[in-house]
């Protein structure tokens, strides 16, 4: 037998065979498909039988009529499933209302007309079986004459009633929808205005009314206007516009010069040299001297290049970032799908700022910098779901403790997460953090800030009313030529972390949720509540804030594994951690998956045994309560000391702990300990903060509640 080859097949597909209408609704049901809630049989039956009552209803008249026995989540569950039939490709279920519901697949649906379309004089109608010409459309009655040239006069809303029911038809009416849109776009302001003062004269005169007093013979004309207007293009509004005579419009210009001057613009004046219009037209008048032809008019060259203006000429002009200031805003993508998505919870922005405050240590009042701000915001409602406040510079540390917090205060994650290009976004741990609970990562494009309004937006509003208020505010630092000693920013900061995270938990949680947002027309607590009971609570997709959450948000090692050397233990960042489990001889020189906590470097997990054990340093006493970013520090100072004395000075455990105990630390170790202590501090209870200056004491990183507290340490020698 010959193998059989095996090889690749590619199809290519077009966007315009994309249903971005299903795609949406897939979308909005993928809760429903990853993991679908269970739902009692007898709420199962009940909805089942009002759609069986009511086939063809829609998913809003089913939501009131089960409302209180069947929760909205049950319903979209039972789509998701396909016990209630829903046509995805035509419907959005984001608007219930317009969302017909089924027990099956409709075998023949006869589309039924909203309303009945105007009609005009001359149409022919099919009434019962009989043709009928339509004499005179009127606002009260319409008159009817048949082919045996009766007569017959319907009450409008009588006939109005006929035709939604589908009794008339209307089989002659041809309306030229482009050419009335053609006649509309090329009229004025003026001619519109005087047309329809026109039409009003005109359908006074044609209902026998009374009318201004005007010549009969204009009247007779403009009523023939009107009528020619129906034969054209089925609407006698258009045949009472103004003639329009504006002249010659045609270019003087020819054809060579024409296209001398557009060459001249597009490689002469659109390019990075940046000409001024008169420049580039003095080169093209040399040109055109040089050719003998004549040479257009400075007048006429810049009103050239304004018709070329455009993101595509500031980008030959000033690069891409300048042409993305003037190019269209898409306030949404298509019509049907909404650029802030259907439902809370839907997209998260993610993003840092560094705060426009100066804070101080809660100890010695030194000046510590300015902190960042790391939001996590709901794109829907505009609500803030968590923030982080640190004095480290963006880092995965800073996008994990907001994601944490997200999932403390609501149990859940948005369904995407938008984030910018950063570097703390592409580590490992933290792709599969958002892998783990199924979170759907999106990169903004670089230098395109529009894709993530919503957080930048929030960052100015958070300035204008809240830090802007503070003492010790950068504003006085814009203009740093004007700024003295007595109004430094720097020399007025009083504020702690500590109560900065406190003022600005209050600020972010109740007050900025219940003030009026315009873009809504209402809070955005009030936006995300009501849009929440609307489309679902999705309780069945929350995370557990338990132990394994905790874990699984601490950063690993850049192998992600760490080796178990007998008798030490595994060392990670030069520093050897240590558990009892490892006195299992089947764990020797095993390579182990590793992750540490980069706010308590004297602790360290790994997975043994089928579950994350707590492993503590051999100097976990000095070295317990120090962050990852002041042990890098402290480990620089010591290698810049010994170079001098060793080409390759490793950094031991016991050196840095000595070295951390010294008085001979630098200021830039003392800062970072004092930041970091002002972090952690956030962190516990305000019971369990610790009330001595020694920062061995300083507060755990994990509730007591969720992790037990470290054991007793053994000292290596009495293994």
């Amino acid at each position: 037998q010959h193998a059989q080859p095996l090889g690749l097949y590619y199809r290519v597909r077009s966007s315009a065979e994309i249903n971005w209408l299903f795609q949406r609704n897939i979308q909005f049901l993928e809760d429903y498909f990853r993991e679908p809630p269970s739902v009692p049989p007898l709420h199962q039956q009940r909805a089942l039988a009002h759609v069986a009552a009511q086939p063809g209803c829609s998913l809003e008249a089913l939501f009131l009529t089960t409302e209180g026995e069947v929760t909205r989540d049950e319903i979209y569950a039972l789509i998701a499933t396909g016990d209630i039939y829903v046509d995805l490709s035509k419907v959005s279920l984001p608007e219930p209302a317009k969302v017909a519901v089924w027990l099956e697949k409709p075998t023949d649906v006869e589309p039924v007309t909203e309303f009945a379309k105007p009609l005009r004089t001359g149409a022919t109608l099919d009434w019962d079986g009989r043709a009928w010409t339509v004499i005179n459309p009127g606002l009260s009655a319409v008159i009817l004459r048949s082919a045996d040239q009766e007569i017959a006069e319907i009450p409008a809303d009588i006939f109005n009633d006929a035709v939604l029911q589908r009794r008339i038809r209307v089989s002659g009416e041809v309306t030229d929808t482009e050419g009335i849109q053609a006649r509309l776009r090329s009229a004025s302001q003026t001619d519109l205005e005087e047309a329809t003062r026109r039409f009003h004269i005109v359908s006074r005169a044609l209902r026998g009314e009374a009318h201004d007093a005007m010549p009969p013979r204009t009247l007779r004309r403009w009523i023939a206007a009107y009528r020619t207007g129906e034969e054209r293009h089925g609407n006698g509004y258009t045949g009472l516009l103004p003639a329009t005579n504006r002249g010659n419009s045609t270019s003087k210009l020819s054809e060579k010069a024409r296209s001398l001057m557009d060459e001249h613009i597009e490689k002469d004046y659109e390019s990075l040299k940046q000409k001024t219009m008169y420049a580039a037209w003095t080169a093209l008048k040399l040109v055109c001297e040089r050719e003998q032809i004549p040479t257009p008019s400075l007048k006429t060259f810049t009103a050239a290049i304004h018709q070329r203006a455009g993101a595509e000429q500031t980008q030959k002009r000033q690069g891409s970032r300048a042409a993305y200031q003037v190019q269209s805003f898409f306030w949404e993508l298509e019509q049907r799908t909404p650029r802030h998505g259907d439902r809370p919870f839907e997209i998260g922005h993610l993003d840092h700022t560094q705060a426009d405050v100066w804070a101080v240590c809660s100890q010695t009042g030194r000046l510590l910098g300015r902190p960042w701000l790391t939001f996590l915001t709901d794109a829907y409602s505009r609500r803030i779901l968590a923030f982080h406040l640190t004095f480290d510079p963006p880092s995965y540390r800073s996008a994990m403790m907001t994601v944490r917090e997200c999932v403390r205060r609501h149990g859940r994650l948005p369904q995407i997460l938008v984030l910018d290009g950063g570097k703390e976004f592409d580590s490992i741990y933290f792709e599969t953090l958002l892998a783990r609970c199924e979170v759907l990562k999106k990169t903004r494009p670089p230098a395109k800030a529009r894709f993530g309004a919503t957080c930048e937006r929030l960052f100015g509003t958070a300035n204008t009313q809240f830090f802007h208020n503070l003492t010790g505010n950068t504003q006085a630092a814009r203009n740093a030529r004007q700024m003295t000693k007595s109004v430094d920013p720097r020399n007025h900061a009083a504020w702690t972390l500590t109560d900065l995270h406190r003022m600005l938990t209050e600020y972010a949680y109740e007050v900025y949720e219940r003030l009026h947002h315009p873009a809504l027309g209402q809070s955005p607590r009030q936006a995300f509540e009501t849009a929440l009971a609307a489309t679902g609570n999705r309780a069945h997709r929350n995370i557990a804030y338990d132990r394994d959450f905790l874990i699984f948000t601490l950063p690993t090692t850049r192998k992600g594994t760490a080796k178990v050397m007998a008798g030490r233990g595994m060392k990670i960042n030069h520093i050897f951690y240590w558990s009892e489990h490892f006195r299992n001889p089947a764990w020797e020189s095993a390579q182990v998956p590793v992750r540490y906590d980069p706010f308590d470097i004297g602790t360290a997990f790994a997975f043994v045994d089928h579950q994350w054990i707590e492993c503590h340093s051999e100097h976990y006493a000095s070295l317990h309560g120090h962050s990852e970013r002041e042990v890098h520090l402290a480990s620089e100072e010591l290698r810049k000391r010994r170079q001098n004395h060793s080409g390759q000075f490793a950094v031991t455990a016991s050196a840095l702990a000595d070295f951390l105990k010294s008085v001979e630390q630098e200021e830039a170790i003392l800062i970072q300990r004092l930041s970091d202590l002002e972090a952690r501090s956030l962190q516990t209870p305000p019971e369990m903060v610790a009330t001595g200056p020694a920062l061995q004491d300083a507060p755990e990183l994990f509730e007591p509640a969720l992790l037990s507290p470290p054991p007793s340490f053994v000292t290596y020698g009495e293994m």
